[in-house]
């Protein structure tokens, strides 16, 4: 006898794997390290049920969302069953790069989908030390190792460096979504992958994603006019916890934003 049989009343359930914010290596964004024992724990807890992954982020570092993309497809092909993602306000950049782990991809008319580019840069400060009277003083052991300094001025070999790294992430970006959508791509290269982000609707034509619809709806499209989702999020500690680390985390991006550095953003 099977167990919807003994407990009628018990409502089928999908699993839903939430993956929201900034892609980062540090402690409290997401990354491989605070997604790992989610994606464990659903696709353990799935059975042969499909998985969707609740999806709000803008992007961030691309070797996280590489690994936390693989990691869904390794559960899922080792489960044997299907993933759907569906992204909320933003899937952008990085955070499409894990939809597109999904074997569908869904979102809303007007959410922010695509962005699939890489940025880099910085800020430069070439004159700032000489005006406050400061020498630089800097050693170095290798033609390079001092590339893209702030506090020196540009070389256009070290842009050219930086440029190139670009590209082959930006070719790395494209040959994966192609690898996991296909003959759904409906738009040319040039309107799918020349870094700009699109409404959902506008995915949809192109063949981002497959159809419009919420982490909800799906849920019942799945599991029957009665099924709920099970979630795994991240556990959020007490406010008073979270606030001194809010802080820090504040300035972190802060400081971020003033090197140089490589994103899907």
């Amino acid at each position: 006898m099977s167990e919807t049989s003994l407990l009628p009343w018990r409502r089928p359930r999908v699993n839903v794997i939430v993956l929201h914010g900034i892609i980062a290596a540090r402690a409290g964004m997401l990354n491989a390290d605070s997604a790992r024992p989610l994606i464990e724990k659903a696709f353990a807890a799935a059975g042969r049920s499909p998985v969707i992954l609740d999806i709000e982020s803008p992007g961030g570092s691309p070797v996280q969302s590489d690994l936390i993309a693989s990691m869904i497809r390794a559960h899922a092909d080792h489960a044997g069953v299907r993933v759907h993602a569906v992204i909320r306000e933003v899937g952008a950049s990085g955070g499409y790069w894990i939809a597109c782990a999904a074997d569908e991809i869904h979102a809303n008319a007007m959410s922010i989908v695509g962005s699939i580019g890489v940025v880099g840069g910085g800020f430069g400060f070439p004159d700032l030390l000489g005006r406050l009277g400061i020498e630089r003083r800097i050693y170095t052991a290798g033609t390079n190792k001092a590339r893209l300094d702030p506090f020196s001025p540009e070389k256009p070999e070290d842009v050219a460096f930086a440029k190139g790294l670009m590209d082959t992430l930006h070719v790395r970006f494209k040959d994966w979504v192609r690898s996991r959508r296909g003959r759904r791509l409906k738009a040319p290269d040039d309107q799918l992958f020349d870094g700009g982000y699109m409404l959902g609707e506008q995915a949809l034509t192109a063949g981002l994603i497959d159809g419009l619809t919420t982490v909800d709806e799906l849920v019942r499209e799945l599991g029957g006019d009665r099924a709920r989702a099970r979630r795994f999020a991240p556990k959020r500690p007490r406010l008073a916890l979270r606030l001194p680390r809010m802080a820090i985390e504040a300035v972190l991006d802060v400081l971020e934003d003033r090197v140089w550095r490589v994103t899907l953003r």
